[in-house]
Order: structure tokens, then sequence, then C-alpha cells
């Protein structure tokens, strides 16, 4: 089995890129599978049955996005293979920007949107930057010379990604990804993350409300960078 775990914020255009490149992994004559992780709520998957693929849904709610699909891998892929898929796609949300939900055998691809200006990039982190593969979305919304920019800015950041440009409405570049995917590496049976996770979790993480550091324990980031460890 192959999988490719296709992360990105929330309105990068992740969900309709996939969906296209679902519909061209089927005329390969694959059989793909989708997981679909998201927080709080959705109702992605509809869309994705409409192909006529299997789908499933896992929401993380309290948890990291991020976290809650590299706990649940060995799940997924379970129940993709009882699909009897031979790719499974994994759409998780990718909210903090500082964390990395790709195995190291897995085809890693970051959705970004062109028109979330051109240095974000350099602010989205190892999302982007341990990134097999950058899908660039909602070009036909900037200028020629944005796109160029933008570009210039992935490569910055990830000089060995490979860029796909991509429109969620019009399925261009979709192709160019189910490629990717079906000529992507197949899974080893141990997995290790590409990224280190964050360094830590702070009394915040574990539900304290208070406000003011005096009231926090654990690794804890100055406003002028400053780390400290507070606490036994």
């Amino acid at each position: 089995m192959k999988l490719a775990v296709i992360a990105g914020t929330p309105g990068s255009g992740k969900t309709s890129v996939l969906i296209h490149a679902g519909r061209t992994l089927l005329k390969y004559g694959l059989r793909p599978a989708v997981v679909k992780i998201d927080c709080l709520w959705t109702e992605d998957d509809r869309r994705f049955e409409r192909l006529g693929v299997p789908v499933a849904v896992g929401l993380a709610k309290d948890m990291c996005p991020d976290h809650y699909s590299i706990y649940n891998v060995d799940e997924m892929l379970e129940w993709a293979r009882s699909q009897e898929a031979d790719v499974l796609l994994n759409e998780t949300a990718g909210l903090c920007l500082r964390c990395a939900p790709y195995p190291d055998s897995a085809l890693a691809v970051c959705v970004i949107d062109v028109t979330t200006g051109p240095n974000a990039p350099l602010k989205v982190g190892p999302l982007l930057t341990t990134a097999d593969v950058v899908v660039v979305t909602k070009g036909d919304m900037v200028s020629q010379a944005e796109r160029e920019v933008f570009r210039e800015r992935i490569l910055e950041a990830n000089p060995g990604c490979r860029i796909v440009e991509a429109n969620g409405l019009t399925g261009k570049g979709a192709a160019e990804l189910a490629e990717l995917v079906r000529d992507g590496p197949d899974l080893a049976e141990d997995m290790h993350l590409r990224h280190n996770p964050p360094l830590a979790i702070c009394t915040l993480c574990t539900g304290e409300l208070r406000v003011s550091k005096r009231h926090h324990r654990g690794v804890l980031r100055h406003l002028d960078g400053f780390m400290e460890y507070s606490g036994e």
C-alpha cells in the first residue's frame, strides 16, 4: 500500500484538489481510500463519497489534528486494507504550523494558498519544509509576478520540493499530483516522523485557564526569545 499525507491550513483547497486527484487515480485503475482528519466538524466525506471511494472521518476535537493523525496511522491503514485499497489518502488539518504529520515512507504533500501573501511559505515551518510536494492553490487570483515570488519563497524554505500549481475548481494540476501519488514510495513496516514533534507541552496544553506566567509550568518561552523550564 502507498500512503500520501496531504496537510495544509484550512481554506487552502486541500479537499477540492484531492477530489480531482482521486478521480485521476481511479482512471489509473488504482483503488484509493480517504481518511479525513478535522478538528470539530466536517461534511467533506460526502464530497468524497460522490467519487465512489471509501472514506472515513476522524475528529481530533481538543487534540492537535496532526498529532491525532500520527497516533492513528496504524488504525487508518488497517481500515484502508479492509476496504481493499492500494492507496490511502490522509487529509489532515495542519493548524499549528510547528508540527509535520509526515511519516518517512509516505508521500508528504503540503497545500498552501498563494493569496496568503508572498512571505507565507517562510512562516509555515515543517509542514512545508519537510514536504516532498508543495501544492500551490488559487494562483488565478494573483498576478504572474506574485506567483513567481511565491514560488521562490517556497524554494527558499524547501529547496528540494516539487511544486505543483493546482486549481481546486477546474482540477488543473491534480493529474500531476495523482501521478506523484501513484509513483510514490511503498510503506515501510517501521515508520518514523520526518521532523521532531514540538519541544514540550505547557500547563495551558493540559487545561490551565489562568493567564500570566506565574500560573504555568513546563517549558516557557519569553517574549524576548529566552526559554526556561519552570517546575519540578
